[in-house]
């Protein structure tokens, strides 16, 4: 669905994307930033309450940890489903189901009397949230190629990146008016509003001729057309070591932070609002730069950026360096995450257009599914120092720089047309 070039003093419209006014590209941008930010929302808004659920069910560090896991799981599994199905009817129909379930799963997570049901329904939460994220990145590569799918990306990558640095601060003066179950009723109010916005302000951007392409129309043409594509698999692989690195310290970051350097829930959401600088100006730089220098240069840099970082955490831990001895190099590993985000989206993306959906969302499930299960590794080793955290964040920065450079080979990624 491109319009065909023109020369001379009319705009050359390659992508649809391509004819919309700054102004409608701001509105594209802020619907579907919010319908992105719910998904990391419904994972981290609750991480200044684990103390008191801990508390009020008396359970385990690592038992609160799982709750946690169960939304990425779901989180995951969610996209796995709604990808394939935005791409088969539209991505309208699947974001309104899918959010829906997500207010009720949320409302059935502020009732729950117990840890089990808890997880329970953070599971269908996750599910439910899933969808924002799908269908954003989506509709995005609906509409733009080339380096303004570039631009696009990464302002959706710094609302993605930003998002699960600002729930916990967000959460946290939350936490000064209500109870944690307070938090879950947020989370319903934010997901009947994306509801809302889906219905009177989502327009379906792939239409009915592009759902039943040659070559493209059943679910297992579309993986398959994903599966055997080794920069896809590779930048895939990435993305969900990168982000397992950051769930890590998310997850961790509780339990270290108040538990172990005695943060209050205020001072321990200020600690996120000056992470969320880093990923700020990760994701501009990096979006800039990509302008000029090839997407996978960039993500070489970054995720070398990831490892030193981990490693300086590890070391200045041990030599004793205290409290500003983990903030700073730790502020360079989450710039470093904002750098790798709208990078491995694009690379990923670009080549995918008529399985856009699907490949969004296995982006997205690779980096829920695998930060849920690698996370939790952290809370088993135990959270009386750093150490643990930044060791877990050093593996995975080092299996990324492995799949970079022998899995997706930089030198093999086609460049980026205009």
């Amino acid at each position: 669905m491109t319009a065909p070039a023109t020369t001379g003093s009319i705009r050359v419209v390659l992508h649809p994307g391509d004819s919309l006014s700054r102004s409608q590209r701001l509105v594209y941008v802020f619907v579907l930033g919010a319908l992105t930010a719910l998904g990391p929302f419904t994972i981290d808004l609750y991480l200044p309450a684990f103390p008191s659920i801990k508390d009020q069910f008396g359970i385990t560090d690592g038992a609160v940890q799982l709750t946690l896991t169960a939304t990425t799981l779901g989180f995951a599994i969610g996209q796995l489903l709604v990808g394939p199905w935005s791409d088969k009817v539209g991505r309208r129909l699947p974001l309104i189901v899918a959010t829906s379930v997500h207010v009720a799963a949320s409302i059935g997570a502020a009732l729950a009397p117990n840890v089990e049901v808890l997880a329970l329904f953070r599971v269908l939460q996750g599910m439910g949230a899933s969808a924002g994220g799908v269908v954003a990145m989506a509709t995005v590569r609906d509409l733009f190629g080339g380096k303004p799918l570039v631009r696009m990306l990464s302002r959706l990558a710094m609302v993605n990146g930003l998002a699960p640095i600002l729930a916990p601060l967000i959460g946290s003066q939350m936490l000064r008016f209500v109870s944690w179950h307070g938090v879950f009723v947020f989370l319903a109010c934010y997901g009947a509003a994306v509801v809302l916005a889906s219905i009177l302000l989502i327009v379906e951007t792939l239409p009915p001729a592009r759902r039943h392409e040659a070559g493209h129309s059943s679910i297992g043409q579309r993986y398959r057309a994903l599966f055997s594509d080794r920069i896809f698999v590779g930048v895939a692989l990435i993305g969900a070591m990168v982000f397992s690195g950051l769930f890590s310290y998310l997850s961790a970051s509780p339990f270290l932070f108040q538990g172990l350097y005695g943060l209050d829930a205020q001072q321990y959401g200020l600690l996120f609002a000056v992470n969320s600088v880093g990923v700020v100006i990760g994701v501009q730089v990096s979006s800039r730069l990509a302008q000029r220098v090839g997407p996978q240069w960039i993500l070489a840099c970054s995720t070398g950026t990831l490892f030193l970082a981990a490693i300086a955490i590890m070391v200045l831990d041990q030599l004793g360096a205290g409290l500003v001895g983990v903030l700073i190099p730790l502020w360079f590993f989450i710039a470093a995450c904002g750098f790798s985000f709208p990078l491995v989206q694009v690379i990923g993306l670009a080549a995918h257009g008529k399985e856009a959906g699907t490949a969004a969302s296995l982006l997205g499930a690779l980096n829920f599914g695998v930060a849920g299960i690698i996370s939790p590794v952290v809370g088993w080793i135990g959270i009386t120092t750093a150490t643990p955290m930044a060791a877990v964040m050093a593996c995975t920065s080092t299996v990324a720089i492995v799949i970079l450079w022998a899995v997706v080979r930089p030198r093999t990624v086609p460049e980026l047309t205009h």
